[in-house]
């Protein structure tokens, strides 16, 4: 109970009163009058009942104390039975707190966060959240349900919001034992076709092992072999980089019986392929105007080292003119077609025709070229129908088409072919998606008897325009036309010819983009897109395999003609198979080196410190006899001095909140008035005396 004041009159005036009643009674005093003392207390009365003091008693009720129960949901509590021993255990400690009516438990469930390209377990930031609205008094304690693999605990010097116990349960068991592999150094990018180098490491956590593991190592699906490594000691590892763009390699060590899980036992390096410039040797027949289009585009092109030779000078024409007079180049055919051939990624013949100027024997080089793994890109004029057409010579055993000898000569549209229209060569191209074609006409192309591969373009009447086809482990493309120069000049408006010729020579050139047949996947986020191209009828759904073994069917849809697509939101982070029919490809959500995946193993050793500083208590769950076995609660008042191994102890607050005060006016009421008329009753009595 508290007394205060509410006076009727201002401060200033009570008090202005107290100095004139004290002043009077001090010379009532003085000179002897009688009842002064009772004028004193009479005004004192008076002066009193003018103050208004007030008598105040509070009613308050105590506030409950607020127990944060943290329980850990992230990826790596959903193996080994981990996730029925935080059920159970969350099950227990909500009985347990049920007890108490003035314990206010919070249950906060963390969960990997769906946005994040780096998943982690952040308990800790979940507990500050969880009590960011409650005073640090009223916070009696803190409980955490994990495996122990928690990755922002606080350093030393900094300190809980809170003065109570922390008491961590830990979920899997003691003698748990995991190997796991990581890539500890390698570039993010490399030459295609030079070797680079990284390095990885193999980790046996729990149990130590010094039995070298076997590392199989695939390149964008490809089996690169098998690299023996020590667990514990870092491995290098010499690649190269097979193509330009994404280069997915994988390193996988076979799984140890006994292991926690194999979901670690994969890693990846995502490395970028870098061409260097692309080497094209461009042999043209005769000059003619579409000899510049194909000398423009390749120029134009920085990554793409162009050698053109024109053949202006035939052998069999001799004027007598002396060779020093010559301002002509010779044709160095043996160092480009015999010592250097190999150092081409892609030969062009431009109206080309065999006059004498390659021995008989140097077709044969360039077929075998081809065979492989080369490109040969054959652009024909009517030289090629005649007698002296390339088609004639041993080259032939890997070209697509044979000539029939004649050449149509007609106004016409190139179009695409049914075939054409799935190809990613032809797909798409600007303008071919009306009949006809919004592009200009070409006059001229050759007959062709027979045709292998795929025939994509096609002229009047359907005759094959251009002609795709693989040889063994190279690739060849026939364009039966030399008419192409007619877009570039803009021609009844032109056509796309940069992307036509800019796609025929990549595809040659073996651009994974460019594939007839192919499965990509690519990850934004968490969101994971797979792209199927095909030729072929539809290829039906994609399965994708998650890092936890449960598999996911994704339905393609044809958004293009040969070209399928589908997309669907993860919820796992970590490296996905994806399959359709024959074809495989790997992709990874999320960051390559997260850390929820670094370690898997059940451990005491990260949250022990934390416990022991608060005088809480750490326990694992599984003591060995396959039961979950919840230590008691046991609440205490004022500051917990010492720990308790086999309880948790509950820190109980003394905070209240204030549900009312009730007022008592002194003077208000028959007893203010008695007293009042007391003193003057009082002073009236006296001076009737």
């Amino acid at each position: 109970m508290t007394l205060e004041f509410a006076p009727f009159i201002p401060w200033i005036v009570i008090a202005a009163l107290a100095v004139l009643a004290v002043v009077l009674s001090a010379l009532g005093f003085l000179r002897g009058v009688r009842g002064t003392a009772i004028r004193l207390a009479a005004s004192i009365a008076v002066l009193a009942a003018l103050a208004n003091p007030l008598l105040l008693q509070e009613e308050r009720d105590p506030l409950t104390t607020v127990v944060p129960v943290i329980v850990d949901r992230s990826q790596s509590q959903q193996i080994a039975g981990r996730a029925e021993e935080t059920d159970q255990a969350l099950q227990g400690i909500r009985d347990r707190l049920g007890r108490f009516p003035n314990i206010e438990p919070r249950i906060v469930e963390v969960t990997d966060p769906g946005d994040s390209d780096a998943p982690s377990t952040k308990l800790f930031e979940a507990l500050a959240a969880a009590t960011t609205d409650v005073p640090p008094a009223r916070v009696g304690g803190a409980i955490f349900v994990t495996d122990g693999q928690v990755h922002d605990i606080p350093a030393e010097n900094q300190a809980l919001p809170f003065d109570a116990p922390v008491h961590s349960l830990i979920t899997g068991k003691a003698d748990e034992f995991d190997r796991r592999i990581e890539v500890l150094r390698a570039p993010r990018f490399g030459i295609v076709d030079e070797e680079q180098e990284l390095t990885f490491r193999v980790f046996d956590d729990g149990e130590a092992s010094n039995q070298p593991a076997d590392v199989s190592v695939r390149m964008n699906g490809e089996d690169l072999g098998t690299v023996p490594a020590v667990p514990g000691a870092e491995t290098s590892f010499a690649f190269r980089v097979p193509r330009g763009g994404n280069n997915v390699l994988e390193f996988s060590v076979a799984a140890t019986p006994g292991e926690v899980t194999d979901v670690n036992n994969r890693a990846i390096h995502l490395i970028e392929g870098i061409r260097q410039n692309l080497r094209v040797l461009l042999v043209s027949g005769e000059p003619h105007a579409g000899e510049r289009a194909w000398r423009n585009l390749l120029k134009s092109d920085a990554s793409v080292d162009l050698v053109h030779f024109t053949i202006l000078r035939p052998p069999e024409k001799q004027d007598g003119t002396p060779i020093n007079e010559l301002s002509l180049i010779a044709f160095p055919t043996r160092e480009l077609f015999v010592e250097k051939i190999n150092d081409f990624d892609l030969i062009i013949f431009d109206r080309y025709q065999h006059r004498g100027v390659l021995p008989i024997l140097y077709y044969d080089y360039i077929a075998e070229y081809v065979r492989n793994g080369g490109a040969l890109l054959i652009a024909a004029g009517p030289e090629h129908a005649g007698q002296d057409s390339i088609a004639l010579t041993p080259l032939e055993s890997v070209l697509p088409a044979t000539p029939t000898g004649d050449v149509h000569q007609a106004g016409f549209y190139p179009r695409l072919s049914e075939q054409g229209k799935r190809h990613p060569v032809t797909r798409g191209l600007d303008g071919s998606a009306v009949e006809p074609p919004q592009w200009g006409r070409w006059f001229r192309s050759v007959d062709v008897g027979r045709t292998d591969g795929e025939t994509v373009m096609t002229g009047d009447g359907d005759r094959p325009l251009l002609v795709l086809n693989r040889a063994n482990e190279g690739r060849v493309a026939m364009l039966l036309s030399d008419q192409g120069w007619l877009w570039a000049r803009g021609f009844e408006g032109g056509g796309p010819h940069v992307s036509l010729y800019r796609r025929i020579a990549h595809w040659l050139m073996k651009e994974p983009e460019l594939e007839e047949e192919a499965l990509k996947a690519r990850a934004t986020g968490r969101t994971l897109e797979v792209t199927r191209q095909t030729i072929g009828d539809a290829p039906g759904p994609a399965t994708i395999t998650t890092p936890s073994g449960e598999t996911i069917a994704l339905n393609l849809n044809e958004i293009q003609p040969g070209l399928y697509r589908g997309e669907s939101r993860m919820t796992e982070t970590g490296l996905f198979t994806i399959t359709n029919g024959d074809f495989s490809t790997l992709v990874h959500v999320g960051a390559v080196d997260a850390p929820e995946f670094r370690a898997m193993i059940s451990t005491t050793d990260t949250l022990a410190p934390i416990s022991q500083e608060t005088r809480g208590l750490t326990a694992r769950l599984d003591d060995g006899d396959e039961t979950v076995r919840i230590p008691d609660i046991l609440p205490v008042r004022g500051e917990v001095r010492v720990a308790d191994d086999r309880r948790m102890l509950i820190k109980l607050t003394d905070e209240t909140v204030l549900k009312g005060v009730n007022t008592l006016p002194l003077f208000a009421g028959f007893a203010g008035l008695g007293i009042l008329l007391l003193a003057v009753s009082a002073m009236w009595w006296r001076e009737g005396r």
